[in-house]
């Protein structure tokens, strides 16, 4: 079973522990849930290639490929208008489930932001004897303070969500591990490297044609 199918009652316990209340009104600081829940879409929406990505905040190889392998698919096929890449969350794990729901209630304009500031803070919060308190401090520096963090995660409408869209790539594509992607449909596991990611791209993009 993966681990994030019964976070909702793990998360449940973890906010309980926080001394946080699942019925805490909504700041006004943080988005509406229908901006929160919006695709993450980076790059032209008519780009021939779309792949998506599916990571987990807390995933030290998804941390890699956003440090080397992303920056170059960016630079080289995003910017150009060749592909666009929308970012999925997939958290394993009860830390990573919140980091994405933090980064989520950002808004889309901070999202990415976020993942990329959770991605390279990841030890930090990831290893820390109280992973919330370590998760406030790095979303201060987003412009999120720590009252906007204790509603962010107490909304369970954005919990199911998250862990709803994480169970739906899992039973239609298979994705049991991050991080995994789909180009244009065809399944890709673990963090390739920049050359064999781009062979990926290339194939697509001759098939597009």
């Amino acid at each position: 079973m993966l681990r994030y199918l019964p976070m909702k009652t793990i998360f449940a316990v973890f906010l309980t522990v926080a001394g946080l209340a699942l019925a805490a009104p909504v700041s006004a600081e943080i988005a509406k849930f229908e901006d929160a829940i919006k695709p993450a879409v980076i790059g032209n929406p008519d780009a021939p290639v779309t792949i998506i990505e599916y990571a987990s905040l807390g995933c030290p190889h998804c941390a890699n490929f956003h440090h080397d392998t992303y920056p170059k698919i960016k630079k080289d096929y995003i910017d150009t208008g060749k592909v666009k890449l929308v970012f999925t969350d997939f958290p394993l794990g009860t830390p990573a489930l919140a980091a994405s729901m933090i980064a989520r209630c950002s808004g889309p304009q901070r999202y990415m932001g976020y993942i990329d500031l959770f991605f390279r803070a990841q030890a930090q919060w990831s290893r820390a004897d109280n992973p919330l308190e370590a998760l406030k401090k790095i979303a201060r520096f987003g412009g999120m303070t720590g009252t906007d963090v204790d509603a962010c995660l107490a909304q369970q409408k954005l919990i199911d969500h998250v862990q709803g869209t994480a169970r739906k790539a899992s039973e239609e594509h298979g994705i049991n591990s991050t991080p995994s992607f789909l180009v244009n449909g065809e399944k890709i596991s673990g963090a390739m490297t920049y050359p064999d990611f781009r062979n990926v791209i290339d194939a697509a993009l001759k098939k597009a044609q």
